[in-house]
């Protein structure tokens, strides 16, 4: 672990007594990760994964039961390093009797800030996170991305070096998402540090410099976006829509490996297919030619995120078919 890292965390376990027979549970099995200082790093993983459970460790809500953590260079919890957070929840409440502008008061003398010091930053993140016109209205008028946007608005009125964020974005319009992805772009060139649990992968992969993911209180895969979404299969993968019947394309394509082959809307037909190397690509697109199908669109099919995330949960559906 680099000793300039934000957050640290090693070997870190956490269990629960539940129900009326006290069983024992696990939200997380020793989880190891470190992000960097000025990095936004995402957490990914599905329902019940352990993605919050470790947020609240980080934050000292919850007491870990094993290993470490820290913040800062301080131990996960400590009030020194929790004063230099901001902390956005997934399900932000907030009074129905608040404004915008009361609401920055109410949370910014929870983070000790003078009313001289709330005032002089409140209006300016209302307005960097869209809110500056809606300033005096009731927040029981807000939507849920209105409040999300507030929320991300009170996590920096105290100027935090690290932010936490639990779904940043839920809630948001794909115009609401984007400006928050802006926010935080613009908060990294001021060297803040993001650490951010998103369900929405499309986010993850547009705005995180790294990402872990978890599962079942475990890390699955841990490392660069770039890095995950690699394709680590031999040969190359290629989209094509074409105007021709599936017979046709199916005919002129032979014993080749075809991975898909669905309509389209507009009459012609999206294929998959798995080649072994460019010269493969170039014999598949004559053939075709020289059958009278006729190509649309053509492009090698890049693997997201959200297709490595996929497959490796597929990988281990499949590891545990075999055990059983």
């Amino acid at each position: 672990m680099s000793a300039d890292a934000a957050i640290q965390v090693h070997n870190l376990t956490k269990s629960y007594r539940m129900g009326l027979f006290r069983r024992r549970f696990e939200a997380l099995r020793g989880v190891s990760l470190n992000v960097e200082r000025g990095e936004i790093f995402g957490l990914l993983g599905p329902n019940g994964a352990g993605k919050t459970t470790l947020i609240k460790v980080l934050l000292g809500i919850v007491r870990r039961s094993s290993g470490s953590a820290s913040l800062l260079g301080r131990s996960a919890g400590d009030r020194v390093g929790r004063r230099k957070v901001g902390y956005l929840p997934e399900n932000l409440r907030i009074a129905n009797h608040h404004t915008a502008l009361t609401a920055m008061e109410y949370y910014g003398k929870l983070s000790g800030l003078s009313w001289r010091e709330i005032k002089s930053e409140r209006l300016r993140l209302l307005e960097s996170v869209g809110l500056a016109d809606r300033s005096r209205e009731s927040v029981k008028k807000f939507s849920k991305g209105m409040l999300q946007r507030l929320g991300l608005a009170q996590a920096l009125l105290h100027d935090p070096e690290v932010l936490i964020l639990d779904e940043p974005t839920d809630g948001l319009d794909p115009v609401g998402r984007s400006h928050v992805r802006n926010v935080l772009t613009q908060l990294k060139e001021q060297g803040k540090t993001i650490f951010l649990n998103s369900h929405i992968l499309q986010e993850v992969e547009l705005i995180c410099d790294r990402v872990a993911i978890l599962d079942r209180g475990l890390v699955k895969a841990i490392g660069d976006v770039a890095e995950l979404s690699a394709d680590k299969t031999e040969g190359v993968e290629l989209e094509i829509a074409v105007t021709a019947s599936e017979s046709a394309v199916r005919e002129s394509l032979g014993k080749r490996t075809i991975t898909s082959c669905d309509p389209n809307r507009d009459g012609t037909y999206r294929v998959v297919l798995r080649l072994t190397d460019q010269g493969e690509v170039d014999h598949c697109i004559d053939d075709l030619r020289s059958s009278g199908v006729s190509i649309v669109g053509l492009s090698r099919r890049r693997v997201t995120l959200e297709d490595a995330f996929l497959k490796l949960f597929a990988e281990d559906a499949e590891i545990v078919s075999e055990a059983q």
